[in-house]
């Protein structure tokens, strides 16, 4: 399937430079074999944007939406995911879900809870590696895109 890219002539520098990583990402996904689908949610999110590149307003905004909901709809439907997916999502999932623990761990067995903030970079790291084994499994399994946020 081929995706039309869309035309960032006279446009703004941030709009401009939304548009080219949309376009970018409907280069890498015409490689693709999509489902029906998924390719009418991605022609709806290209004509909104039209809509908006038309009306003169929002564009930007409306560019941003529509990657993020073609990037989920791709994650969810279809199992593909930018590069880098999973170590962004472990980076903060892994503060919150390990960092805070080890933390109060630490708190608690020093007596000093000033020293809960430790557990953070430590989570942090864990949900680094865990993210980049994840986003391994994915680029193994052909499911990571060529593209990154």
């Amino acid at each position: 399937m081929k995706f039309n890219s869309i035309n960032d002539t006279g446009l703004e520098p941030n709009e401009r430079k939304a548009l080219n990583s949309l376009n970018t990402l409907l280069a890498v996904l015409n490689d693709k074999s999509l489902s029906n689908q998924s390719i009418d949610l991605i022609n709806r999110e290209i004509d909104l944007i039209h809509q908006k590149l038309e009306e003169g307003q929002g564009l930007r905004g409306q560019v941003l939406k529509s990657k993020t909901k073609i990037l989920k709809h791709l994650e969810k439907e279809e199992g593909l995911v930018p590069k880098n997916h999973y170590q962004r999502l472990w980076l903060v999932l892994g503060m919150s879900v390990f960092g805070i623990p080890i933390g109060v761990l630490f708190g608690f067995a020093t007596g000093n809870m000033g020293l809960l903030g430790v557990g953070l970079p430590i989570g942090m790291f864990i949900g680094l590696i865990f993210g980049k084994r994840l986003d391994k499994k994915a680029a193994d399994e052909n499911r990571q895109l060529d593209f990154s946020l």
